[in-house]
């Protein structure tokens, strides 16, 4: 299997199952000195790991990451930096059903057919569990751009038909973390875990949108043409399970707007240059122009339902899936951090690939 690398500088490897021995990376292209906060890299993954709440999957796992090189007296050295998280709580009987079986919706299929040897497992290597490498990657770049002075926060927007009327900036995104759900308005949370809990007891699943947010990065991030920063955000998000849809800025809306209205206007303030408005989503000709990165990641409802299911097997012959084992009624609590990884890694990698651009 080949693609299992992300990024041009600051890249990251991924290996690893669902239900395997452990699941971990290496990424490389980190610049030495950076000083690595091993709490905050823990605390990133406790957000994205199973058993949290009522709302997503019920398997522990402690997620605890092992970091094997890269790293000396709490600094990285400039070489590649290995880690490993290992699988503690597999329960691999729940997926003997599916063995010779295909799951609506699922990977089995085209994994089956394109490799012709399938870890049935959880999905194995098509598993939201692969995740877990990619949030490690993501809390090193954080660090790297926490000393640029750029943030990264993502956000659950849209659960179902429940969606966010007010945009960021009328949001306090600090209560982000605040409810189980990870919306920063305290009714709308309300509803949505609501929603969760009760298509999670019909034992159904429900989909959404999570949006995300960089302030603090400066102009010239992003390399034309077919690297554009947000081409290279779209693929990020895009290569996340169960990701449907991507927009940046305005997004599909913009295409209700004219010209004339959608334009954002220039104007220097104190010798910087900004826009009046924002529907460019802070990038203009792929290139991030100072203002705000904004975007939202559309999610497909988890395929796996605790409901009968009328498929195939390898053969062909009808079957019937039904749905067991531990999965998240909605993924998209879990999403937000993997999310606000991904966009790390872009911003990180662009970020030191526009240091090569000028003497």
């Amino acid at each position: 299997m080949a693609a299992n690398t992300f990024g041009e500088i600051f890249r990251i490897t991924t290996f690893g199952e669902s239900h395997g021995i452990a699941l971990g990376g290496v990424i490389d292209g980190c610049p030495a000195g950076l000083e690595i906060d091993f709490d905050f890299i823990q605390q990133e993954l406790d957000r994205r790991k199973p058993g949290q709440s009522k709302i997503v999957t019920q398997r522990k796992e402690p997620d605890t990451v092992e970091f094997l090189s890269g790293i000396f007296e709490g600094k990285t050295t400039g070489v590649p930096i290995g880690f490993i998280i290992k699988n503690d709580n597999q329960r691999s009987k729940d997926y003997d059903h599916i063995k010779n079986s295909f799951r609506p919706s699922h990977a089995d299929f085209t994994y089956d057919t394109k490799y012709g040897n399938r870890d049935y497992r959880g999905g194995g290597r098509s598993s939201a569990r692969e995740t877990v490498a990619r949030v490690v990657g993501g809390a090193v770049a954080k660090l790297l751009l926490k000393k640029l002075g750029v943030s990264v926060q993502a956000y659950v927007s849209q659960v179902g038909s429940l969606k966010l009327k007010k945009n960021y900036t009328q949001l306090d995104l600090s209560k982000t973390e605040s409810n189980i759900v990870r919306c920063p308005d305290k009714k709308m949370a309300e509803e949505m875990i609501t929603l969760i809990d009760s298509v999670r007891k019909k034992g159904d699943t429900i989909g959404g949108l999570v949006t995300g947010v960089a302030k603090g990065v400066p102009v010239g991030w992003g390399e034309p043409v077919f690297d554009k920063l947000h081409a290279d955000l779209g693929k990020a998000m895009l290569s996340i399970n169960a990701v449907k849809g991507f927009e940046y800025g305005s997004g599909f809306e913009g295409v209700a707007l004219k010209g004339s209205e959608h334009n954002d206007a220039f104007y220097a303030e104190k010798g910087k240059i900004k826009t009046k408005t924002n529907h460019s989503g802070g990038i203009q000709g792929g290139i991030s122009n100072g203002e705000d990165i904004y975007f939202s990641v559309a999610f497909k409802p988890v395929a796996t339902i605790m409901m009968d299911q009328d498929s195939v097997d390898k053969k062909g012959k009808k079957t019937v899936v039904t749905g067991k084992g531990r999965h998240d009624p909605c993924v998209l609590p879990r999403a937000v951090p993997i999310v606000e990884a991904m966009t790390a890694l872009v911003l990180v990698d662009h970020y030191l690939r526009a240091r090569t651009n000028r003497i």
